[in-house]
């Protein structure tokens, strides 16, 4: 990367807010469904095109792209994340998925985690469905989990929405895609019983924010958005606690409200309720120019640097772009972060610009699969904690190859890419402060 492009935090093309899940209809209602009216369908489809948006991924009431704005420095887009609609996606994904029966066997993690070993896993997103019957949560749960094991993961992070009204509205509060904490105890469950190590991720949704993003919140009282935030997250060290979680992540990408002093009693709080981890996830750029000093037992970095390198690159090339940008933080090791998010989308031109979550340009396997292997290849040189892969969504079926209109940073279904990681996730590293060799 040339030297003037390290002075500066490589610019993010324009993205759009996340991708809506929609609730399933009712069973009664699904077959409804298949007899649309082919007008009705052109519409859906074509409208969206004429205005150069994915069909599959458009945000009511939204025409504009999300995008920067000049009006205060943290306005700066960024990587957004895109999820497949398992109603939309309903062709391709497998038939309705029920708990496993009483008596079978669950698959379990080969290597359980412990305290020194590095922290393979998966990022797993859910936005609830009122239709899934706490059956139908407990078997996506463990679908999920069974893939994770046979990834070789012995981690996973269950990342899931919390809402606010607008960029300065002074409260945080759950909707109907929250899961409840008695629906995340399912999916906890779930992980125990496979012997994952935990992290619960609440994560600010965007949709309410556009054109901004959740690092611009500028909350009219700062402390009764705090306040309000508080209890959400007390409920939530509560489950940890409770489901022996391993991390609770108190905040992600909150860029805007970093520097609040409310950070200190609202820890103190959780600290008093949760006996695990507290971590604080950082944008990509916010990680490398600034010094995060909340008072948590741990900064981590959702990590989506520009790599100006062509398609055809080698994993050297992208390990050596990586290093240069982590260089502007450190040129040692790092044995207290954690790659909260790592991900690229796997077509033509991702590697300049891994956080566009929204970009469908055309498939290309071994270009997400070539960022998988050297983003793997980074942690173990800077002795890191770990890695989560960004993401698999909680209600699709993983064994089923992504759709020309699934997300480009979809892996499960991506041969190349799942090779990648299973590979990443057998080496030999044997985690931060060791002397663990490359696999």
């Amino acid at each position: 990367m040339p030297a003037s492009e390290q002075e500066k935090p490589a610019p993010i093309e324009l993205v759009f807010a996340d991708g809506e899940v929609s609730p399933a209809p009712p069973r009664s209602r699904r077959g409804w469904l298949v007899v649309l009216p082919c007008t009705v369908l052109a519409t859906v489809i074509a409208v969206p095109v004429a205005v150069g948006v994915q069909p599959l991924h458009w945000t009511a009431g939204a025409l504009l792209p999300h995008g920067s704005s000049s009006a205060t420095p943290t306005a700066r887009p960024t990587p957004l994340k895109q999820f497949a609609d398992p109603v939309l996606n309903a062709a391709q994904s497998a038939p309705p998925v029920s708990s496993a029966s009483a008596g079978q066997k669950v698959p379990r993690v080969a290597k359980p985690w412990h305290a020194g070993m590095p922290q393979w896993g998966v990022q797993v997103y859910w936005e609830d469905m009122s239709t899934d019957s706490e059956s139908e949560v407990r078997g996506k749960a463990r679908r999920v989990s069974n893939y994770l094991v046979s990834l070789g993961a012995n981690s996973v992070a269950l990342s899931f929405p919390l809402y606010v009204d607008s960029i300065d509205s002074d409260s945080v509060h759950p909707e109907a895609k929250t899961p409840s904490p008695a629906r995340l105890k399912l999916a906890l469950d779930a992980f125990k019983a496979a012997g994952m190590r935990i992290t619960l991720r609440p994560i600010i949704d965007e949709r309410s924010l556009l054109p901004q993003w959740r690092g611009a919140l500028e909350p009219a009282s700062r402390q009764a958005w705090f306040t309000s935030y508080g209890k959400l997250l007390d409920q939530y060290a509560d489950l940890a606690r409770t489901e022996g979680a391993a991390t609770l992540v108190v905040g992600t990408e909150l860029v805007s409200l970093e520097n609040s002093s409310q950070w200190s009693s609202l820890l103190s709080s959780l600290h008093g309720r949760f006996p695990g981890q507290l971590t604080y996830d950082t944008n990509w750029d916010n990680f490398v120019t600034k010094d995060v000093k909340l008072p948590v037992d741990q900064v981590d970095v959702d990590a989506y640097p520009p790599v100006k390198a062509p398609d055809s690159a080698s994993v050297s090339t992208i390990v050596n772009g990586w290093q240069k940008w982590l260089d502007r933080k450190s040129t040692g090791p790092m044995s207290g972060t954690v790659l909260a998010e790592a991900g690229v989308g796997a077509q033509n031109g991702a590697f300049a610009s891994p956080g566009d979550y929204y970009r469908y340009g055309t498939v290309n396997a071994a270009v997400q699969a070539t960022w998988y292997r050297a983003v793997c290849e980074v942690v173990q040189e800077r002795k890191m904690a770990g890695v989560y892969w960004w993401s698999l969504n909680f209600h699709v079926d993983p064994r089923t190859p992504p759709a020309e209109t699934s997300s480009r940073l979809d892996f499960a279904g991506r041969p190349l890419t799942e090779q990648a990681i299973k590979q990443c996730f057998s080496s030999s590293y044997a985690g931060p402060g060791t002397a663990g060799s490359k696999g």
